[in-house]
């Protein structure tokens, strides 16, 4: 199947790696690149969802790998062996170090998958603190890596319609995450696996040190605008009453 977006072959050639990538965002990502012309290199913890991910990418060239990326023996063992096979990564999406490989072919680019709202979640305390220090590692990786023509972004992405949300909460969880969305909707894992290839193609080559918010204005608002009950005869905004001049 071709992308939506993109014309044939917009990455052949290309070498990426996508972690995470045994459902979600993750796996709409490996499959948008296949589609492009990339060799997509995926891994995760468990091998079923990853051969999953490599079957429906049909004629695909997608590899599985399974790797915990919190074991640092195995993030290195998953580089060499993208290394050995094919000689270069060209993008690294998600998580782990790549400047081993990136330094000596002359560039690269990383795109790291962070989380939005930015102002906090209820709940999850630890993520959005983990995801905030991985945003400001891109900011400065970016910098300092600059020099070898590696190029770091980081996606802050919002609510997604992926299955873990659809299938495994109860429908009245997804349908409340779209109602604290300006746009009124979950996003589509398709979207943002849009966004990864613009940042792999040469439209990405001069994204560094970008965080970019992919959320229907979520990190800007909590819920539909106007609020419900407060809109005026046409959806018109509240505002507020002005004097007239004498």
């Amino acid at each position: 199947m071709a992308s939506e977006i993109f014309r044939p072959g917009l990455l052949d050639g290309q070498v990426v790696v996508v972690s995470g990538a045994g459902a979600g965002l993750g796996r709409a990502t490996a499959l948008e690149l296949a589609r492009l012309g990339a060799t997509v290199v995926i891994c995760g913890r468990r091998v079923g969802p990853l051969e999953e991910t490599v079957s429906l990418a049909g004629g695909g060239a997608v590899e599985a790998v399974v790797c915990d990326i919190r074991e640092e023996g195995q993030v290195a063992a998953l580089m060499d062996g993208v290394l050995e096979r094919h000689g270069r990564i060209d993008t690294l999406v998600n998580h782990a170090a790549a400047t081993k490989a990136m330094i000596p072919q002359g560039g690269g680019k990383i795109v790291n998958v962070t989380l939005s709202p930015h102002h906090g979640l209820p709940g999850m305390t630890h993520s959005s603190a983990a995801r905030a220090a991985v945003e400001n590692m891109t900011r400065t990786l970016s910098i300092e890596w600059a020099r070898y023509n590696i190029r770091l972004t980081a996606i802050a992405a919002g609510h997604f319609a992926t299955e873990t949300l659809m299938t495994k909460y109860p429908k009245v969880v997804s349908e409340g995450a779209a109602r604290t969305v300006p746009l009124q909707r979950l996003g589509e894992p398709d979207e943002h696996a849009w966004l990864v290839a613009y940042l792999a193609s040469k439209a990405g080559d001069y994204f560094s040190g970008a965080i970019l918010t992919l959320d229907g204005a979520r990190d800007n608002w909590f819920g539909p605008w106007p609020p419900p009950g407060l809109a005026e005869e046409g959806g018109k905004p509240p505002t507020e009453e002005r004097r007239r001049a004498e």
